[in-house]
């Protein structure tokens, strides 16, 4: 099988789908790999280190979608009008694509891809299950955003993060809130604290308390009853206006308290709830810092603008994209590893890739086959009916009623 691996060609993007030791894993099971010229030189990876590997370098995209079987990349399809078109145009029937596909954010894009034929992965989509955890690029992403979001605050912040006793005198540890407790909140913790702040986290999900403890955060407490706040996936459910009115109100207090607060709660597929509003920014002291890293989705704070970072009142307010992307050599090896256990999943005997949908995490990631959008989710999205993946599920044979004479 070949398979070929794409350079980025999207502003801002610096990591590549996987590197040297991915495509080494490969070709040691018998698979010829493809790699775009430059594919890994924003990663810090030379074309050399992936000749080194076994793969062959060849020169454009067109050349790895016209001679690979299976094309990986960190987004093979983009969104962008000005280039999507085109880059449908390249793909064939037959063939399979995998890579962040935002099919929950761009489900139309997932039906055009669908009509082309090919067989895509979404890998934002793998289901968040134990068995599935070294697939996940989404988590993996995350970790690596929550930390650099850290430093991101740090660096706009007016003071410093730890407590230091000097001859000129002692300075106080800063004030950093998490709002937002999954992948990226936990880690922001863990990077808070070892930077010597004082850290506090807020989840909505009453599984979290444990999870920012372990951490070193202390929990915040806003005595709000949310015990359905959880989805089958591990994500916060989307709330209601009447939570979200009692949040805000109850939050609003502990803004006034805090030096750095980092917001990082998403709903996936859908735009990131408003947890600090307008009014309640008129708490939020001079000289604070808020990190956005929710930016994307428009944003867990009502001013945030995404990409930029402004001033409002006093109060800086960052809304920083693909934070993933500014440490490009260890997000594309975490990615790698992911994109690589993924394909080992699927290869079958013979070195080629097997759909079997009677396995969770196959019929949980791939979007599109047979001409078809198959990911349940997106086809309730586009209004499309249910249809069977795998083996029908045999109906339990009803036992005899034995109150009953012959």
């Amino acid at each position: 099988m070949i398979i070929g691996l794409c350079r980025e060609h999207a502003a801002g993007e610096t990591r590549v789908a996987l590197t040297p030791p991915n495509i080494k894993t490969l070709v040691e099971k018998g698979q010829t790999c493809l790699v775009e010229a430059g594919a890994g030189l924003a990663a810090g990876i030379s074309d050399d280190d992936f000749k080194e590997a076994g793969a062959e370098i060849v020169d454009s995209s067109d050349a790895i979608f016209e001679r690979s079987e299976v094309v990986l990349g960190i987004q093979p399809v983009s969104p962008d009008p000005a280039v999507r078109d085109a880059h449908l145009a390249r793909l064939r029937k037959g063939q399979i694509i995998a890579g962040m596909l935002d099919p929950l954010g761009e489900s139309e894009l997932a039906q055009k891809i669908a009509e082309t034929g090919v067989t895509s992965l979404g890998l934002e989509m793998v289901p968040r299950i134990s068995r599935a955890q070294s697939m996940d690029v989404l988590s993996s992403m995350a970790t690596i955003g929550g930390y650099h979001a850290v430093l991101h605050g740090a660096s706009l912040a007016p003071r410093i993060f730890p407590m230091m006793m000097t001859a000129a005198g002692t300075l106080k540890a800063a004030k950093v809130l998490i709002l937002g407790a999954g992948v990226a909140g936990l880690q922001a913790c863990a990077t808070a604290k070892r930077l010597g702040a004082v850290v506090s986290a807020y989840d909505i999900r009453p599984a979290a308390r444990d999870q920012i403890i372990s951490v070193g955060a202390k929990p915040v407490d806003l005595e709000l009853e949310n015990e359905e706040s959880e989805d089958a996936g591990g994500y916060a459910k989307e709330q209601t206006a009447d939570q979200l009115a009692k949040q805000q109100a109850a939050l609003a207090k502990v803004l006034a308290e805090q030096d750095i607060i980092i917001t990082t709660a998403a709903v996936p597929g859908r735009r990131s709830p408003v947890l600090i509003t307008e009014e309640m920014l008129k708490s939020v002291q001079p000289g604070t810092v808020i990190v956005d890293i929710a930016a994307e989705r428009g944003g867990n704070c009502a001013a945030t603008k995404a990409n930029e970072t402004i001033n409002v009142n006093g109060v800086i307010i960052s809304g920083p994209l693909n934070l993933a992307a500014r440490h490009p050599f260890h997000a594309s090896q975490m990615f790698g590893n992911n994109l690589t256990t993924l394909l080992d999943l699927l290869l079958n005997d013979e070195g080629n890739l097997e759909f079997d949908f009677d396995d969770e995490v196959v019929a949980g990631t791939v979007v599109t086959h047979n001409g078809e959008v198959t990911h349940a989710m997106i086809r309730d999205i586009l209004g499309l009916p249910a249809m069977q993946l795998g083996s029908p599920k045999e109906e339990p044979e009803a036992e005899a009623d034995e109150s009953k004479g012959e």
